[in-house]
């Protein structure tokens, strides 16, 4: 462990008026400052009633304070909790005697980062901090809850342990460079690669899985002129979000909203009709439509119910690129009867009368759950930036791949060294100073 010099404070409750506030020290310093301050005979990891002074001796507050000693605590140094009523008022004046007998404040996540460095958490475990903390529902937390407990880490562990075991069989088969591969174990080789590369898209899939449970699902409403994309958006936000009118091109800009579905987030954008011609401001709302395809998770697309078919040749390849589609046959309250043989990638629905609403809900809810349904079962959070190294790790394992094949060993020896490296920065292995200091400045102060 690298215990830092200095100490730190923060107050680690939520900003605002509460009945129990509580303020954290960590460092060198943090049991001669709570001493200082009031507290008594302190044992470790027992509560202790104390009045909590001023430098004149004037009592601030009373409360509690717990002593947990180095290294069996959440950072791995000396902390001291201090809990006391919570006005924001009286933990201010605690931050700032303090700050006044040694300590500095604590900046956004240095708790946890310094949990990090001593070895307490590993980088993946860190971020699941806030995110739990950031849960929006049951499930959500659950997830956060599985990836600080390392389920995530242990996860990224195997693999990368399968890649280093890889490594190493290459590397030596370079000292027998005259040799063919496959009389030094190279179908063993192949074979591994194989089994790494297929336990990495399953990560990969369960990492965006994570990822939608955290970040929500970014879906867009595409589709012609008129087909009742705004009055879809209004369906299933439940309020008059877009204007909705007769007239072809009402829409000219992108909206957003964000709904919740079943404790699942969605952001909707709502785009301008996809059509030939309009004016130009109409031009200028179709071209930031499509722009708004190229990062999106899902495309919903709204045609006609009674003219399905027009629709589709007016979205025509626009949607090429989007990973998922969801195509609504909306104002099917218009048809004599509903297609009995309908695409499996087809619901019809009535934005104005709200049939078929609760079938939409269902499919938008599997797609954002990545089709995982209720179960939390090794569900884990994830975020992007972790679903982006796993599949930069893919990359390097499919070119290791090949270059086995041709059988040069140097470069496919550095492609699972970069593979290795990709899934270091998940877990903080490997990571480079920039990055910790981006992860950790998301963090609450006192987390």
């Amino acid at each position: 462990m690298t215990h830092a010099p200095d100490t730190i404070v923060a107050i680690a409750t939520a900003p605002g008026a509460g009945g129990v506030g509580m303020l954290r020290l960590s460092g060198p310093q943090a049991r001669p400052i709570a001493e200082a301050i009031g507290v008594r005979a302190m044992q470790p990891r027992h509560a202790h009633y104390a009045r909590l002074r001023d430098a004149g001796g004037e009592v601030i507050d009373d409360g509690i304070a717990l002593w947990f000693p180095a290294p069996n605590s959440f950072t791995g140094e000396e902390v001291v909790e201090l809990q006391g009523h919570g006005s924001p008022v009286v933990l201010q004046q605690l931050v700032a005697r303090c700050i006044a007998l040694g300590a500095r404040q604590a900046r956004p996540g240095e708790f946890s980062e310094r949990a990090f460095l001593n070895g307490k958490l590993d980088l993946a475990q860190a971020e699941a901090i806030a995110d739990l903390i950031a849960a929006s529902d049951t499930r959500a937390a659950r997830a956060a809850r599985r990836s600080l407990d390392g389920v995530f880490s242990r996860r990224v562990d195997e693999v990368a342990e399968q890649l280093v075991l890889l490594r190493i069989h290459v590397e030596a088969a370079i000292d027998f460079a005259d040799e063919p591969l496959d009389t030094l174990g190279g179908a063993q080789v192949r074979s591994g690669l194989v089994t790494a590369l297929q336990a990495l898209i399953r990560l990969r899939e369960d990492a965006e899985r994570g990822r939608k449970l955290r970040d929500g699902l970014h879906a867009v409403l595409v589709g012609p002129p008129n087909a009742g994309k705004s009055s879809l958006l209004n369906a299933l936000a439940g309020s008059e979000r877009a204007i909705v009118t007769d007239i072809a091109g009402t829409t000219r800009d992108t909206l957003r909203e964000t709904i919740r579905i079943d404790g699942l987030e969605l952001t909707l954008v709502d785009t301008a009709g996809l059509r030939e011609g309009g004016d130009a401001i109409e031009r200028e709302g179709m071209r930031r439509a499509r722009e708004e395809m190229q990062r999106t998770d899902l495309a919903i697309v709204v045609v006609d119910a009674r003219e399905p078919q027009a629709g589709r040749d007016a979205v025509g390849d626009s949607i090429a690129e989007v990973p998922q589609q969801l195509w609504i046959h909306n104002k099917s309250d218009l048809l004599d009867a509903i297609p009995s043989d309908a695409p499996a990638d087809v619901v019809h629905v009535s934005a104005a009368t709200g049939l078929g609403l609760d079938q939409l809900h269902a499919r938008l809810r599997a797609l954002a759950s990545g089709s995982a349904g209720d179960s939390v079962d090794g569900e884990f959070s994830a975020r992007a930036r972790h679903v982006e190294a796993i599949s930069q790790a893919i990359g390097h394992a499919e070119r290791a791949e090949s270059e086995l094949v041709h059988e040069h060993l140097e470069l496919a020896a550095e492609e699972l060294r970069l593979a290795h490296e990709a899934l270091g920065e998940i877990t903080g292995r490997m990571s480079a100073d920039d990055l910790l200091g981006r992860i950790f400045s998301s963090f609450c102060i006192g987390k």
